[in-house]
C-alpha cells in the first residue's frame, strides 16, 4: 500500500467533470484506490463517493492505493490532480 499527499491544481476543483474524468482514470486500475480528505475516506471509483467530498482547489488530499498496479495508479491520479495532465 502507498499513500501520498497532494493539492488540487485544478482550475474549478473537483465538480461534476473533473470528478467523472478522475474516477474513469482510477477505474483503470485493478488496485483499490481512495482518496481521503478533511476526515472523510472514499473509493476514488465512486463517483458519488467522490461529489460527497466537494473539493476546491487548493485542498489537500491524500491518494491511497493498494494493489499490483498502486505505483501507477498513485502515479496517474497525481498528474491529474495537479492538473499536469488533463
Amino acid at each position: 500500500m502507498i499513500q501520498k499527499s497532494m493539492q488540487i491544481q485544478l482550475a474549478n476543483g473537483l465538480e461534476a467533470r473533473p470528478v467523472a474524468v478522475l474516477v474513469q482514470k482510477a477505474s483503470m486500475f485493478d488496485s483499490k484506490i481512495y482518496i481521503e480528505a478533511e476526515g472523510k475516506k472514499v473509493n476514488a471509483k465512486s463517483i458519488m463517493g467522490m461529489m460527497s467530498l466537494g473539493l476546491n482547489a487548493g485542498e489537500e488530499v491524500t491518494v491511497i492505493a493498494e494493489g499490483t498496479d498502486e505505483n501507477a495508479a498513485v502515479d496517474i491520479l497525481e498528474d491529474y490532480i495537479s492538473g499536469k495532465e488533463n
